[in-house]
């Protein structure tokens, strides 16, 4: 992939590009481990940094540094309660969660960008070499081979 597929917005209905999908998931872990020593996570704060919206070398990068940063939580307790600070649409509110539970939503969060992400680079003919990518690991494979054929 080049940067200017990357940074495609021509693809309906949203417009959007695979770099601001790839920018948004990884804000989201950015703000997990942001917050994790205070315990206080605000995912209403994010970086929203262009250059890893429009250059494929920095989101590269920075999915390096989230993955190193989750491999690093091998010896932190999952059961770990954060408050968790977020905008459900009348404004911000606090709400507690382990931190296990913060990354299973990322990861699910993550997953959904990825659909997206699948659906543009299919419009752009961009290949995919990986035939799961965008689907949940729970998704029965039966299904995954009906929708690969239609």
């Amino acid at each position: 992939m080049n940067d200017n597929s990357y940074c495609c917005k021509e693809v309906g209905p949203y417009y959007s590009s695979v770099g601001s999908h790839i920018r948004h998931a990884l804000d989201f872990y950015k703000c997990i481990f942001k917050g994790l020593e205070s315990k206080h996570v605000n995912l209403t704060s994010r970086d929203r940094d262009k250059r890893v919206e429009n250059d494929c070398n920095c989101a590269i990068s920075e999915i390096e540094f989230i993955a190193d940063k989750i491999k690093g939580l091998h010896s932190v307790d999952l059961n770990l309660v954060l408050d968790v600070e977020d905008n459900l649409g009348d404004g911000n509110i606090t709400l507690q969660y382990t931190l296990g539970a913060l990354l299973a939503q990322a990861n699910s969060h993550t997953i959904h960008h990825y659909a997206i992400i699948a659906y543009v680079l299919d419009r752009l003919d961009v290949e995919i070499k990986d035939e799961n990518f965008g689907y949940n690991p729970t998704t029965p494979m039966h299904v995954l081979k009906h929708t690969k054929a239609s």
